[in-house]
Protein backbone atom coordinates (compact mmCIF):
# COMPACT_ATOMS: atom_id res chain seq x y z
CA UNK A 1 0.00 0.00 0.00
CA UNK A 2 1.40 3.43 -0.94
CA UNK A 3 1.71 6.20 1.56
CA UNK A 4 -0.76 8.38 -0.69
CA UNK A 5 -2.96 5.38 0.00
CA UNK A 6 -2.89 5.04 3.31
CA UNK A 7 -2.53 8.97 3.76
CA UNK A 8 -4.36 10.58 1.22
CA UNK A 9 -3.18 14.21 2.98
CA UNK A 10 0.72 13.11 2.81
CA UNK A 11 0.59 13.24 -0.96
CA UNK A 12 -0.10 17.11 -1.11
CA UNK A 13 3.38 18.30 0.75
CA UNK A 14 2.72 21.93 2.59
CA UNK A 15 4.60 24.86 0.51
CA UNK A 16 5.19 28.36 1.39
CA UNK A 17 4.41 29.65 4.64
CA UNK A 18 2.34 26.62 5.34
CA UNK A 19 5.77 24.59 5.57
CA UNK A 20 7.52 27.29 7.46
CA UNK A 21 4.94 27.39 10.12
CA UNK A 22 4.99 23.31 10.16
CA UNK A 23 8.60 23.86 10.56
CA UNK A 24 8.80 26.27 13.28
CA UNK A 25 6.33 23.87 14.96
CA UNK A 26 8.51 20.65 14.33
CA UNK A 27 11.51 22.96 15.55
CA UNK A 28 9.46 24.15 18.97
CA UNK A 29 8.42 20.42 19.36
CA UNK A 30 12.25 19.48 18.88
CA UNK A 31 13.33 22.22 21.26
CA UNK A 32 11.26 21.17 24.16
CA UNK A 33 12.68 17.77 24.52
CA UNK A 34 16.04 18.55 23.52
CA UNK A 35 15.73 21.48 26.38
CA UNK A 36 14.36 19.36 28.89
CA UNK A 37 17.48 17.00 28.31
CA UNK A 38 20.35 19.62 27.60
CA UNK A 39 19.63 21.69 30.69
CA UNK A 40 19.39 18.66 33.23
CA UNK A 41 22.58 17.02 31.71
CA UNK A 42 24.03 20.34 32.07
CA UNK A 43 23.33 20.65 35.32
CA UNK A 44 23.78 17.11 36.57
CA UNK A 45 27.48 17.63 34.66
CA UNK A 46 28.40 21.08 36.08
CA UNK A 47 27.12 20.33 39.35
CA UNK A 48 28.80 17.34 40.03
CA UNK A 49 31.73 19.36 38.24
CA UNK A 50 32.30 16.62 35.39
CA UNK A 51 34.30 17.56 32.81
CA UNK A 52 33.14 19.43 29.61
CA UNK A 53 33.00 15.82 27.43
CA UNK A 54 31.12 14.68 30.59
CA UNK A 55 28.74 16.78 30.89
CA UNK A 56 28.09 17.15 26.93
CA UNK A 57 27.65 13.54 26.77
CA UNK A 58 25.32 13.31 29.31
CA UNK A 59 23.06 16.48 27.97
CA UNK A 60 22.99 14.83 24.52
CA UNK A 61 21.74 11.55 25.69
CA UNK A 62 19.19 12.94 27.77
CA UNK A 63 18.29 15.41 25.10
CA UNK A 64 17.51 12.70 22.44
CA UNK A 65 15.64 10.93 25.13
CA UNK A 66 13.33 13.42 26.28
CA UNK A 67 13.05 14.60 22.45
CA UNK A 68 12.01 11.10 21.91
CA UNK A 69 9.62 10.60 24.92
CA UNK A 70 7.50 13.46 23.72
CA UNK A 71 7.09 12.43 20.36
CA UNK A 72 6.65 8.98 21.77
CA UNK A 73 3.70 10.08 24.01
CA UNK A 74 2.12 11.98 21.22
CA UNK A 75 2.74 8.75 19.10
CA UNK A 76 0.38 6.88 21.50
CA UNK A 77 -2.18 9.87 22.40
CA UNK A 78 -2.99 8.92 18.49
CA UNK A 79 -3.67 5.88 19.34
CA UNK A 80 -0.28 4.04 18.36
CA UNK A 81 0.92 1.29 20.07
CA UNK A 82 4.84 1.53 21.57
CA UNK A 83 6.30 -0.99 19.36
CA UNK A 84 4.91 1.95 16.30
CA UNK A 85 5.59 4.77 17.94
CA UNK A 86 9.38 3.85 18.38
CA UNK A 87 10.60 4.11 14.30
CA UNK A 88 8.37 6.70 13.97
CA UNK A 89 9.95 9.07 16.66
CA UNK A 90 13.29 7.80 15.41
CA UNK A 91 12.57 8.96 11.72
CA UNK A 92 10.50 12.52 12.62
CA UNK A 93 13.32 13.55 15.49
CA UNK A 94 16.48 11.80 14.62
CA UNK A 95 18.00 14.47 12.13
CA UNK A 96 16.12 17.48 13.63
CA UNK A 97 17.63 16.68 17.36
CA UNK A 98 21.12 16.41 16.11
CA UNK A 99 21.25 19.12 14.55
CA UNK A 100 19.74 20.90 17.69
CA UNK A 101 22.62 18.76 19.95
CA UNK A 102 25.67 20.06 17.67
CA UNK A 103 24.94 23.49 17.39
CA UNK A 104 23.53 23.59 20.99
CA UNK A 105 26.52 21.95 22.52
CA UNK A 106 29.83 23.92 19.92
CA UNK A 107 28.22 27.19 21.51
CA UNK A 108 28.20 26.05 25.03
CA UNK A 109 31.92 25.41 24.81
CA UNK A 110 32.63 28.33 22.59
CA UNK A 111 31.32 30.71 25.01
CA UNK A 112 34.19 31.53 27.55
CA UNK A 113 34.02 30.31 31.09
CA UNK A 114 30.62 29.08 30.11
CA UNK A 115 30.89 25.19 30.94
CA UNK A 116 32.53 26.25 34.34
CA UNK A 117 30.13 29.01 35.63
CA UNK A 118 28.57 26.36 37.46
CA UNK A 119 24.45 26.21 37.64
CA UNK A 120 24.49 29.54 39.89
CA UNK A 121 26.08 31.81 37.53
CA UNK A 122 24.16 33.95 35.29
CA UNK A 123 27.17 33.22 32.12
CA UNK A 124 25.85 29.52 32.28
CA UNK A 125 22.30 30.10 32.47
CA UNK A 126 22.84 33.10 29.68
CA UNK A 127 24.96 30.91 27.52
CA UNK A 128 22.60 27.71 27.66
CA UNK A 129 19.56 30.09 26.78
CA UNK A 130 21.36 31.57 23.68
CA UNK A 131 22.71 28.49 22.51
CA UNK A 132 19.07 26.94 22.81
CA UNK A 133 18.21 29.88 20.72
CA UNK A 134 21.01 29.78 17.75
CA UNK A 135 19.81 26.07 17.93
CA UNK A 136 16.29 26.59 17.31
CA UNK A 137 17.26 29.54 14.26
CA UNK A 138 19.64 26.78 12.59
CA UNK A 139 17.21 24.02 13.42
CA UNK A 140 13.93 25.50 11.47
CA UNK A 141 15.69 25.08 7.91
CA UNK A 142 16.48 21.75 8.56
CA UNK A 143 12.60 20.75 9.56
CA UNK A 144 11.41 22.83 6.71
CA UNK A 145 13.85 21.03 4.41
CA UNK A 146 12.76 17.66 5.44
CA UNK A 147 9.27 18.33 6.15
CA UNK A 148 8.74 19.84 2.20
CA UNK A 149 10.21 16.26 1.20
CA UNK A 150 7.80 14.14 3.26
CA UNK A 151 10.46 13.15 5.90
CA UNK A 152 11.30 14.48 9.95
CA UNK A 153 8.53 15.75 11.01
CA UNK A 154 6.12 15.08 8.79
CA UNK A 155 6.03 11.87 9.36
CA UNK A 156 3.82 12.92 12.34
CA UNK A 157 1.94 15.08 10.21
CA UNK A 158 0.95 12.13 8.16
CA UNK A 159 0.31 10.79 11.37
CA UNK A 160 -2.51 12.97 12.47
CA UNK A 161 -3.95 13.51 9.39
CA UNK A 162 -4.77 10.23 9.12
CA UNK A 163 -6.44 9.95 12.71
Amino acid sequence: MSRETRHPAASQQPTGNDLTRMAVSATAHCLTGCAIGEVLGMVIGTALGWSNLATIVLAVILAFIFGYALTIRSVLAAGLTFAAAIPIALASDTISITVMEIVDNLIMVTVPGAMHAGVVSWLFWGALAFSLAIAFVVTVPVNRYLIGRGRGHAVMHDLHSSH
